[in-house]
């Protein structure tokens, strides 16, 4: 079991009300994210997750009204999470192509690190509605505009190359997170980075 979804300690424990519900707040999460790695967002009811949370339904009542609200929860959870290290690895050292190839690769080692929330971000957004799917191209927003940074994309073509290529990926890492294979997961690295390298030296992205 992940360290993180281990049981609270019974009894006397010393941990404050707010140390508790965040505790059983990400639990839940993880719970919701497990339980769709297996079953999906339309076949996952409410006790499937608090089974593998380990609390009550009363205690997942407490945190979230709904499946639907849970999921974005989780959804929200990792975003911001990814989001911070994507931005860290882009406005880190090195010219476009060592950050774009560092952000490739910190993206592809969150999902395959875990992959319960890497497929409820990149699978089940769609089967959760559209409030999910808008969020989810936000995301995706964001990720052109880190990426476009990097490069220096400033007009509608390099900005456009940006999408294509962040899009790609998006699409590519659906089979291997759907199989659970996190080598062909972290294999799709080397070769994106070599396609973005071929557009980049031909001038056909970034300057």
């Amino acid at each position: 079991m992940s360290p993180a979804l281990e049981q609270l300690p019974r009894g006397r424990h010393g941990l404050t009300r707010d140390e508790v519900e965040r505790s059983q707040r990400i639990r839940i999460m993880m719970g919701m994210a497990e339980a769709m790695r297996v079953d999906g967002y339309a076949n996952t009811p409410v006790a499937a997750v608090i089974t593998r949370a380990g609390v009550s339904r009363e205690t997942f009542y407490q945190h979230y009204a709904s499946k639907l609200d849970c999921f974005l929860a989780a959804f929200d959870f990792f975003a911001d999470r990814l989001g911070t290290r994507l931005t860290a690895a882009v406005r880190g050292e090195g010219d476009p192509l060592a950050r774009f190839e560092r952000a490739v690769n910190v993206y592809l080692e969150n999902l395959a690190a875990q992959p319960g929330y890497a497929r409820l971000f990149v699978v089940e957004a769609y089967a959760a509605g559209l409030e999910a799917m808008d969020r989810r191209a936000e995301v995706q927003r964001r990720i052109v505009e880190a990426i476009a940074e990097a490069f220096g994309a400033e007009g509608e073509r390099d900005r456009f190359a940006c999408r294509v290529v962040v899009a790609a990926l998006a699409t590519m890492v659906t089979g291997p997170l759907v199989a659970g294979d996190a080598s062909a997961l972290r294999a799709l690295g080397p070769q994106m980075v070599a396609h973005v390298r071929a557009l980049f030296e031909a001038g056909l992205l970034g300057r």
